[in-house]
Order: C-alpha cells, then structure tokens, then sequence
C-alpha cells in the first residue's frame, strides 16, 4: 500500500470511526452508567467485530447477498428491530445508584456480534473495501483491516472516556434519565438513513 492510499485510508478511518452511529452512542452511553473499566470488553468486541466482519466481507460473505437479494431485506429488519430494542434498554435503564446486580455493559461478544446488525458498519466496511483495498484477493482485505482497527479502536475509546468523565455531571437521577433517553433517541435517529432509502 503507498504512501498516499494509505492516508487516504487512515482519514477514512478515522472521519466513519469518530462520528457518532450506533457504537459511539452506545460506548457513550456505556462509559456514563458503568465507567470505562467495565466498558473495555464492549470497546475491544467494537472493535475485533468490525475486523472480523472487514474480512468476512472480503472472503465473500457479500456475494450470498448477490444470490440472495432478499437477505438484505431481512438484515435491514433484523437490525431496525434489535436497534429499536436497544434504544428502549437505554432509555429505561436504572441510575447506577438504583441498579440492580444483574445490569451489565455489552460483552466482547455481544459487541462483536452487533457490528452485523449495524448499519453503519455495513457501509464503512464495504466503502473501505471497495475503494481502499489496494489489490486483489485477501492480501489486500487485510492491509485495509490492519489500518482500518487501531484507528477504529482509538476513536471508539475517546466515546466510552468521553461517557466515563460525564459520571461526575450525570451523578443525580434525574440528570442520568435524561441522558439515557437522549441517547435511546439519538441511537433511533441513527437509523433515518436506513429507513428513508432503500439503500442497503
């Protein structure tokens, strides 16, 4: 990879990794109620998720969609339903001081799982990889992966720390509801690109 493409593909990175979509809003929200200690597996899950998926697309799990054209309707349902149910879990999640001993952050796996059901991550992976991958075959799908996930990983964790250093500021009840439910209607609005096109 030269010089060039490279930092076209690190700025990449970089712009889709730090602006907020349902990962940033949901490490924010994470970092908030359960600081940033507990919220490491659900950062690292963001982040070897969205590798995994960079190089599962490379492999060719896009063409089953190409076979299948309905898949992408069923992937669009599956992730508007799971996101509206996460929003919900968000907006009514309990203060810390009143939480209950089984409220937990995402796990690794969870998190890992969602970038699957993300549409965000849809379009950065298959934007990276159609523009950025510099040969063919999995040569190239790895070079955009190895560039791709620690930038992925630094710009996620500024999201889960900025959460963490909003605890002193979210400390009253009422204060952390508020943010909950702004983060539950943020986390939906981020879904208004998938559901005002018919775009994948």
């Amino acid at each position: 990879m030269d010089q060039t493409l490279f930092l076209a593909l690190a700025s990449f990175a970089f712009v889709t990794s730090v602006t907020p979509g349902p990962n940033n809003l949901m490490l924010l929200a994470s970092g908030a109620n359960f600081g940033l200690r507990r919220t490491l597996p659900h950062m690292l899950g963001v982040a070897v998720g969205f590798a995994v998926m960079l190089l599962s697309l490379g492999a060719g799990v896009v063409g089953v969609f190409a076979v299948v054209p309905q898949a992408w309707t069923v992937l669009k349902a599956v992730s508007v339903a799971y996101m509206i149910w996460l929003a919900w879990k968000i907006a009514t999640a309990a203060p810390p001081a009143e939480r209950v001993a089984g409220g937990r952050p995402f796990s690794f796996l969870q998190a890992v799982a969602f970038q699957w059901v993300n549409p965000k991550a849809w379009a950065m992976a298959l934007t990276a990889l159609a523009v950025y991958a510099p040969v063919g075959g999995m040569a190239g799908v790895g070079m955009v992966a190895a560039v791709f996930t620690p930038i992925n990983l630094g710009s996620i964790s500024l999201w889960a720390g900025l959460g963490t250093a909003m605890q002193g500021v979210l400390h009253s009840r009422a204060r952390m509801r508020a943010f909950n439910g702004i983060m539950a209607a943020l986390l939906l609005a981020s879904l208004w690109p998938v559901l005002a096109t018919g775009a994948h």
